[in-house]
């Protein structure tokens, strides 16, 4: 044999054994992958969420989570691969996640709520922060031992993650952030951004996303056109109102007077219930910290003052005035126009962020109460004297 036909041989030796390689690694499961871009694949489009994109090929589907703190970032892309099927030979860079999940470990009330409603609620099988999850079924399976309990978010219990073989973690990231030990197990971080979306309608859609990792991608995608046909036409209905009211939102906290920022979901809001947000004109998406000279400054005159508190009793108008005598002086206090969510009797934080609907309802019955006769709030009502 020459040269020639010995480099030859060698060549088609090499690409015989790559063929090899892929077709047996196709049965396997990596979970990182790195490989060239299969052409084709039709984009799913988002109407409102900023940092998802979704594409659909034959044989997986690539998510990519967008990085909300950088746009010219990537912060996560994963690649949902039916569990029932050889993983690909040929993959994108990304983290493979085998779908269904069927033993998933969720940091967040919020997302435990919404598999609920998917029916899909045994495919959780772990939960962090259990004290703070208001789900009976939850609280439930957690003493059927059907659903472990593995602390705190922060610092979860690292032994019990293990014990658990979960196969997804859903947890919500954060700037700069690391995920400490459970990082380096090897199961596939869901990075849950969808906190981070500037709409309320955006923050919702990511449920199309959370639906294809239980396999009820058609039900996510059916709850989803519901939510949005409902909360605009609560929109168009808002938006037809004559006068449009200016709100005061939250509590004095020690020295700081948290309120959203302008671009933030509830700032987003208020607008679509028809009313001026006093601190509107704050170009932030999270809360931003506010002394009680400048709230009383900007919002003394407000019509409306939503106030949202944890505790065993309904807030009175006499426990506002105990807690901090100032706060007598707005408007909205003199005029009895306060009302209050107490988060520790009503679902609002589990249920709002996927059914914003709920919410605006709620926000147009309080500022608009002849556009909804006879409706009874869901979180917002009244204080008493």
């Amino acid at each position: 044999m020459d040269k020639k036909m010995k480099k030859q041989w060698l060549v088609n030796l090499s690409l015989g054994i790559m063929v090899c390689v892929c077709l047996l690694s196709a049965c396997g499961g990596s979970k990182r992958t790195q490989a060239v871009m299969p052409q084709g694949g039709d984009t799913l489009q988002m109407a409102y969420a900023r940092y998802l994109t979704i594409m659909k090929h034959e044989s997986f589907t690539e998510v990519t989570v967008h990085n909300p703190w950088d746009s010219t970032r990537v912060l996560h892309t994963y690649l949902l691969v039916d569990k029932h099927k050889p993983v690909p030979c040929v993959l994108p860079q990304g983290t493979v996640v085998r779908v269904p999940l069927e033993r998933m470990l969720v940091y967040s009330g919020v997302h435990c709520g919404l598999f609920d409603e998917l029916e899909a609620i045994k495919s959780v099988g772990g939960v962090c922060d259990l004290p703070y999850i208001r789900m009976e079924t939850i609280q439930r399976r957690v003493r059927e031992g059907l659903v472990a309990d593995i602390g705190n978010s922060m610092s979860p219990d690292i032994e019990r993650v293990i014990a658990l073989r979960p196969d997804g973690i859903l947890l919500s990231p954060f700037e700069n952030g690391s995920y400490g030990r459970i990082e380096k197990l090897g199961i596939p971080l869901i990075e849950c951004a969808d906190y981070m979306e500037n709409s309320a309608l955006g923050r919702a859609e990511w449920m199309r996303f959370y639906g294809m990792l239980i396999g009820k991608g058609r039900k996510a995608d059916s709850l989803f056109v519901e939510v949005e046909r409902m909360y605009l036409d609560l929109c168009h209905m808002a938006d037809k109102a004559a006068e449009k009211p200016t709100v005061l939102v939250e509590l004095k906290q020690g020295s700081a007077w948290y309120v959203p920022g302008g671009r933030s979901v509830t700032g987003q809001m208020y607008a679509d219930a028809g009313a001026r947000y006093a601190f509107e004109a704050i170009a932030e998406n999270g809360s931003v910290p506010l002394s009680f000279e400048t709230v009383f400054a900007r919002a003394r005159h407000a019509g409306y003052w939503l106030i949202k508190y944890n505790q065993a009793h309904d807030k009175t108008y006499a426990d506002l005035e105990r807690d901090y005598r100032p706060y007598t002086g707005f408007d909205a206090f003199r005029s009895r126009k306060v009302y209050g969510c107490n988060t520790a009797k009503v679902s609002y934080y589990e249920e709002t962020p996927f059914h914003p609907e709920r919410l605006l309802k709620d926000l147009v019955a309080v500022f608009h109460p002849d556009m909804l006769p006879g409706y009874e709030t869901r979180y917002f009502t009244p204080l008493a004297e």
